[in-house]
């Protein structure tokens, strides 16, 4: 996956501002693994603050916080002339929540629990279309002649088109993003599916046996299990 850089080719800054802890140190980290500067605040004043110190170019947003809760906040900064884009999180889905936060400038709109990855893949989807240009022009991820390509969700295994649902897309991307290395189930289970998924790990066989259904038939095998320890994908 290509690293996203700003215009001047330092790093794509980021500000999560979230009074849980842990959420926050949560997406600093997985926002670090994208290569960019990662800020975080706990409430509003720390946000406002943060933002003439930082000077972020994407901004995550708790709508429920004590005190200047998210919506307020933003409101604060668009009426500053800052237009970074920003994504709220919140524990409401209310229909009427989230048009609030559209309308106070917000650009979108994730209910908790998500999924780390989903939020990470638009905020990155924020910073190409706003920010940031990629460290070089291939933004596709290969493992031997099998191409997925993020910014279009196709996948091809040497020129033949597959087509996967979303949820067969994301296991794969998983998979791709870590060739060779052996996944367990319960680490597939938490970065694929949501967290709080309430089934079993039974759930990863079959997906694995739908992915190679699809992918293992068009060559040889690439999708490997490793008895008693997971799954690999490495090149036929």
């Amino acid at each position: 996956m290509a690293t996203l850089l700003r215009p001047d080719g330092s790093p794509v800054r980021a500000l999560v501002v979230d009074d849980e802890a842990n959420l926050a140190e949560l997406l600093r980290m997985a926002l670090g693994n994208e290569g960019w500067d990662v800020r975080t605040a706990a409430d509003g004043p720390g946000a406002l603050a943060a933002i003439r110190e930082f000077g972020p170019d994407i901004l995550v947003l708790d709508v429920m916080m004590p005190g200047l809760d998210g919506v307020e906040l933003l409101r604060r900064i668009r009426a500053s002339g800052n237009d970074a884009p920003a994504l709220f999180l919140t524990a409401k889905d209310a229909v009427e929540d989230r048009i609030a936060g559209i309308a106070a400038g917000g650009d979108d709109y994730v209910t908790k629990p998500f999924n780390l990855d989903e939020v990470v893949l638009r905020l990155r989807g924020m910073a190409r279309r706003h920010v940031a240009v990629p460290a070089d022009d291939d933004a596709r991820l290969r493992v031997g002649d099998l191409t997925l390509d993020e910014d279009t969700y196709e996948v091809d295994r040497g020129g033949i088109p597959i087509k996967l649902t979303a949820k067969e897309f994301e296991l794969l991307r998983y998979l791709m993003q870590n060739p060779r290395r052996v996944l367990s189930k319960a680490q597939i289970l938490e970065r694929v599916w949501d967290y709080d998924f309430g089934g079993t790990a039974s759930v990863v066989e079959i997906y694995i046996s739908y992915l190679r259904k699809k992918i293992d038939t068009l060559g040889d095998p690439m999708i490997h299990t490793v008895r008693g320890v997971g799954y690999t994908i490495k090149p036929a």
